[in-house]
């Protein structure tokens, strides 16, 4: 008696995956998209007190595959100001706030590379403004290129009361204090150059210093060397008087300044 057509059916050996198939499932792998927050006033009662109301000046970075991407202003037209970092590698004066997961993307590693280039076309290095575009608006525009939803608003709450009520707003709101001299109750710093050894760039650059993973500029990554944090601030046009500022002259807190090379 001949077997039954479904007897037949089962016997028959699986279908294996066609090699387009196998690409289709390696496309759909999801890459985590994770927010690093660091507050960038001196630790204290006014720093905990704007963090609770959502209303400190922070610096954000987005980590995608290992690297913790950011933004930051410098002086020399033409070239991006986003860079990367090993995670959780603090910027000059800044602590470590929360980690936020922001979600996912099927994106291609490809495409993510491809995403971030033209991010770094659109964020110039002197372009950057601390109220207008700083790193939590290139964050929120990474966030949404990646996932189709930007970062949270909460992160640039101090940058926008600061645009709306100008007048009103503290000045730490807006410029942090030099890193240089907070803390320091005599009020004086440190002279340009002088060493002072690992204290001169505090924590998060004693890190970088044991470490190969300095800040890099997308794009220069190929180039030997790399740059701490601020390093030619003092060098930022004839305005800067010693200063790296923003394209309308504010002073920048170390951890806003690209690391150029």
């Amino acid at each position: 008696m001949p077997p039954s057509t479904t007897a037949t059916a089962n016997k028959r050996p699986p279908v294996k995956p066609t090699r387009s198939s196998h690409r289709s499932t390696l496309s759909l792998q999801k890459t985590e998209i994770t927010i690093h927050v660091y507050d960038l006033l001196p630790p204290g009662k006014l720093s905990n007190t704007l963090w609770y109301f959502g209303t400190s000046l922070l610096h954000s970075g987005v980590v995608l595959n290992n690297k913790e991407y950011a933004y930051g202003g410098h002086d020399r037209p033409g070239l991006t100001g986003v860079y990367w970092t090993k995670p959780l590698t603090l910027p000059p004066g800044g602590t470590f706030r929360t980690e936020i997961l922001h979600g996912f993307t099927l994106a291609t590693e490809a495409e993510v590379d491809s995403i971030i280039r033209k991010a770094s076309e659109e964020f110039l290095g002197t372009s950057y403004n601390l109220l207008t575009k700083n790193c939590n608006h290139f964050t929120s525009y990474l966030c949404e290129r990646l996932t189709g939803r930007p970062g949270p608003g909460w992160l640039n709450r101090a940058a926008s009361i600061g645009v709306a009520l100008p007048c009103v707003v503290p000045r730490e709101w807006i410029e942090a204090p030099d890193f240089e001299t907070h803390g320091n109750s005599s009020g004086g710093g440190l002279l340009e150059g002088e060493e002072s050894g690992e204290d001169e760039y505090g924590e998060g650059s004693r890190m970088l210093r044991g470490s190969d993973e300095v800040p890099r500029l997308v794009g220069q990554e190929g180039q030997r060397g790399g740059m701490r944090w601020g390093e030619r601030g003092e060098e930022m046009g004839n305005k800067g008087k010693g200063k790296a500022r923003d394209e309308e002259g504010r002073v920048l807190p170390r951890a806003e300044r690209a690391p150029t090379s």
